[in-house]
């Protein structure tokens, strides 16, 4: 930060705690800090001189419906979250210094749901309705260098209902200030491509769009210089004494680097290049752009490769929530996803339905996730009476070509998807809009092919796919049509975008002998709060009545090699859409893991089909009524058999047969210890107890991370579980858990993953459900350390210590 000495000392003194110090030569700057926040309408609230004193002081990213408290009046209903909608104001008052006049300042909103209008000293800057998409705003116009600015932002998400699921409410993504020089390299004005491809050698195309503030007749030099993994240096460039004709010049460069290294899943190795432009031997700006080198195709008879080489995509859905975080974007809760789903052997993720925060394809870049970027739920027909179908017309070929300018850089990109499920299939206005928004992107970027969400496998009636634009045919459920897939649509390629809408709720089982609770098939009769329990078995056998079991399609997918892949629906429970269910159910029942982070016995299905790694998983909890009929069901992998053992008892022998992916045992429950024993050639793989637990006694406490960043961003996942005695869980434990913190952070989140549960995410306290909760401790600005305690009355407490640095 750059120190402004301001003529009145009077100014300084009343200023000094809000107004935020900006601005480097060429520079971009986290923006985050310093915001006042005002729910509600408030007028006048855009003009400088506006006093807001008063309102909260907060940093961003933030989502203010998070904060709230669950109500069936609320007007996004249950199917979004049965959180508060309603408008909302931000402001943040600041300084450029004077040195920086004549540079060009530009902010830049990574995503503002909804409906956003932004103001710099009372003057509109500009609106954009579409609260997924990012979008920059130059401020010069109306700046006031060495003086004190007020960005203003207003933002409406008072329409609804207006998603189909959560959205969250607010600035909850990152923005940024950039400071740049008159010429620089354009907003998100770099596409870094390597055309050419073999073991000795790699292509890469770098085209450079170069922004010219200066004059008609501007020259410049642009220098741009490859750096491998390691930092190393592989490669330069130079463009001497370029001609800048226009606002807007693309200047092409091309290098060899020598043996590269591949981006792929399993080794996601990344280059950097950096880009410099000069004038008159000065540098006036850099940009740096994170690529990978990599290849991969799409056959119509044999599916997906990647660098050559067949691999099928183990993919899920997920939307954009993090659960008791709401939609603030966080990178260590969207990385603890990653974590865990790559551990699943997940290699694949559908960004349902709209581009996501930049960060997280920054992630898949790093950790290995081949990606669907999708930019639509809707096009001019209507989901929702609010939704986005009033602003397609104006906004969609802006939106989805800054999503492909924003995200056409990221390796982990394979696949373009203009649209979920989208009702112009079936009306043949979809030819027309199909064929416009693939050549919006493939005019941007002709490297990587586009699909579209389907549903209609009869080709006659698809009218997307009669439009001819699609490169890739993405079909969501229907997996009894796709064996015939090849006969019905002649020479095209094929990948399942949607599977499952699997029912589940963690912990909770409901034995075939029981009355089961399954949606009806004929999609019509719907649950009541009267009839209704809000709990699915964890057992693989309910499920939406367009969907099917998790067993059941993975079986059909992972035969056929004409399919690339699947998108599992979904990877994580997420806040709204909980059908069938009504209020107080307000969370989705889709996830193989829930919302608070803890799997579902499904999970290791999934990890037991797409994992080399020897796994075994036994279900359910061994806590029964005496007499009760219980099945056992075993997942398990690089193993021959399972053998089950009742307090030492063996119940036999079993393995699988046919298309078989779990083994099952049906047997009357004795207290005592349930023991599985895998084994391959006689030998014992592994082996897993469950111990019929007494009564609630003490608390555990686990963190995913003792040392965390001292950034103010930085989290810990503390997983709470209820204990018997003798360190069992307690499967159908739900004491009020309660929070006590210390130190240098505090409780950003709470959760235990029942979909129907009406406590704060907020709250300092969590009632357990299935024996599990979970607090999610962020860190402040300040190394130090943090001391959280739970306790919980009748129950021995239990403290937890996590560092920050």
């Amino acid at each position: 930060m750059l120190a402004i000495r301001l003529k009145s000392t009077f100014i300084i003194l009343a200023l000094f705690a809000s107004i935020a110090v900006v601005g480097q030569p060429v520079s971009r700057e986290n923006f985050n800090k310093g915001w006042r926040f005002a729910l509600g309408d408030v007028k006048q609230a855009q003009e400088k001189n506006f006093n807001d004193s008063g309102w909260r002081e907060l940093s961003l990213p933030h989502d203010w419906s998070i904060e709230g408290s669950f109500d069936v009046k609320n007007p996004a209903t249950n199917q979004g979250g049965a959180l508060p909608t309603g408008i909302a104001w931000y402001r943040k008052t600041f300084i450029v210094p004077a040195s920086s006049a004549g540079k060009n300042i530009l902010i830049e909103f990574d995503g503002v749901h909804r409906d956003s209008e932004v103001w710099l000293n009372g003057k509109s800057l500009g609106k954009r309705p579409n609260g997924y998409i990012s979008f920059q705003y130059n401020l010069n116009p109306h700046l006031k260098f060495g003086e004190a600015n007020v960005i203003a932002v207003r933002v409406n998400n008072s329409e609804q209902p207006a998603s189909r699921w959560y959205s969250g409410s607010g600035i909850y993504r990152n923005v940024w200030l950039e400071t740049k020089d008159v010429i620089a390299v354009a907003h998100w004005g770099t596409f870094i491509t390597t055309p050419k491809i073999s073991a000795e050698s790699a292509t890469v195309s770098i085209k450079t769009t170069v922004s010219n503030f200066k004059s008609p007749g501007a020259t410049a030099d642009i220098r741009t210089i490859i750096y491998d993994p390691k930092g190393k240096v592989v490669g330069s460039v130079d463009s001497k004494n370029t001609s800048l004709g226009g606002t807007n010049t693309e200047i092409s460069q091309e290098l060899q680097i020598s043996n590269p290294q591949l981006w792929d899943v399993e080794n996601p190795h990344l280059y950097k290049a950096i880009t410099t432009i000069f004038s008159d031997d000065k540098v006036i700006d850099t940009y740096q752009t994170t690529f990978g080198i990599r290849y991969f195709k799409f056959e119509s008879a044999t599916g997906f490769y990647l660098n050559g080489k067949p691999l099928k995509l183990l993919g899920v859905n997920n939307h954009h929530d993090l659960g008791a975080l709401g939609a603030a974007f966080n990178v260590r809760a969207a990385e603890r996803q990653l974590e865990m789903l790559k551990a699943m052997g997940c290699n694949a993720l559908r960004t349902a339905h709209n581009p996501p925060a930049p960060e997280l394809l920054d992630l898949c870049d790093k950790m290995g996730f081949l990606v669907m970027d999708e930019a639509f739920d809707m096009w001019k027909k209507k989901k929702n009476a609010k939704d986005y179908h009033l602003d397609f017309a104006e906004w969609s070929q802006r939106d989805i070509e800054d999503m492909v300018k924003r995200d056409r850089n990221h390796p982990s990109i394979i696949l373009w998807s203009i649209g979920n499920e989208i009702r112009e299939q079936f009306d043949s206005t979809g030819i027309a809009i199909a064929k416009d928004l693939v050549g919006y992107v493939k005019r941007l970027d002709p490297t990587r092919p586009v699909t579209s969400a389907l549903t209609e496998t009869i080709p006659e009636k698809n009218m997307i796919y009669q439009s001819g634009a699609l490169d890739v045919l993405s079909f969501n459920y229907k997996h009894a049509d796709y064996a015939d897939l090849p006969n019905r649509f002649p020479g095209q390629k094929f990948i399942s975008g949607e599977t499952a809408s699997a029912l589940q709720t963690r912990g909770h089982y409901e034995m075939p002998s029981d009355s089961m609770r399954i949606w009806p098939k004929d999609g019509k009769t719907k649950f009541t709060e009267g009839n209704a329990d809000f709990t699915a078995s964890a057992y693989d056998n309910s499920y939406a009545y367009w969907g099917s079991p998790h067993e059941t399609v993975w079986n059909v997918v992972k035969k056929l090699p004409h399919m690339a892949g699947l998108f599992v629906w979904s990877g994580f429970d997420y806040l709204g859409e909980p059908h069938p269910y009504p209020y107080p159910a307000r969370s989705s029942y889709y996830g193989i893991i829930d919302l608070a982070g803890f799997p579902k016995d499904v999970y290791y299905m999934y990890q037991s089909e797409w994992t080399d790694k020897p796994g075994l998983h036994i279900f359910p909890h061994w806590n029964w009524e005496a007499g009760k009929t219980v099945d056992v069901w075993a997942y398990y992998n690089n193993a021959d058999e399972v053998e089950l053992f009742l307090n030492g008892k063996s119940l036999g022998v079993k393995r699988k047969e046919g298309d078989q992916i779990h083994i099952m045992w049906r047997i009357p429950f004795q207290p005592g210890t349930l023991k599985a024993v895998s084994r391959k050639d006689g030998k014992i793989v592994l082996s897993r107890e469950i111990k019929t637990a007494g009564k609630p006694a003490r608390i555990e406490l686990t963190a995913d991370r003792k040392k965390i960043r001292s950034d103010g961003e930085d989290l810990s996942f503390v997983s709470v579980r209820v204990l018997d005695k003798d360190g069992n869980l307690v499967p159908n434990a739900n004491n009020l858990i309660k929070f006590n913190i210390k130190g240098d952070g505090f409780i950003a989140g709470v959760d235990n993953g029942y979909q129907a549960s009406m406590e704060s995410f907020k709250a300092p306290y969590r009632m357990a459900y299935n024996g599990k909760c979970l607090a999610i401790i962020q860190s402040k600005e300040k190394s130090g350390k943090i001391r959280l305690q739970a306790t919980s009355e009748g129950l021995r407490p239990m403290s937890i210590t996590i560092k920050t640095k």
